[in-house]
């Protein structure tokens, strides 16, 4: 349901930057939320951002907020997730999804409520 990739590879240092995209197939992004969540290992799954339909109103957590920032583009069915500042303890896999809300301008942090999963994107911060 969502084809990932990484731009900018090879080994991210700390304070580098890193974007994520994702774009959706066999279905539309425009009444769907989009939530990115992160597995770290040895650690539970965590929200770390969502953006709701009307493509401006975004949300993040907190060990998150003013380093990431996350994106949309309706028309061509992708999201984004730009990562800036990045710390060592951002090492994860990241996940893109997609959750119907019935055209309400709200996003979800909770991931039993999506719909569709985008493959783990593995990103590592390390010198």
């Amino acid at each position: 349901r969502f084809s990932c990739r990484r731009l900018g590879g090879g080994l991210v240092q700390p304070g580098g930057s890193l974007r994520l995209s994702c774009a959706a197939s066999g279905f539309e992004l425009h009444l769907f939320a989009i939530g990115w969540f992160r597995q770290a290992p040895g650690k539970e799954r965590e929200w770390v951002s969502c953006i709701d339909i009307s493509e401006r109103t975004t949300y993040y957590a907190d060990s998150v907020k003013g380093r990431f920032s996350v994106s949309r583009e309706n028309g061509n069915n992708t999201i984004f997730l730009q990562m800036n500042s990045l710390k060592p303890e951002d090492t994860a896999v990241y996940y893109c999804a997609a959750e119907d809300l019935g055209g309400s301008y709200y996003c979800s942090h909770d991931p039993d409520g999506m719909d569709y999963w985008g493959k783990g994107t593995q990103v590592t911060v390390s010198s």
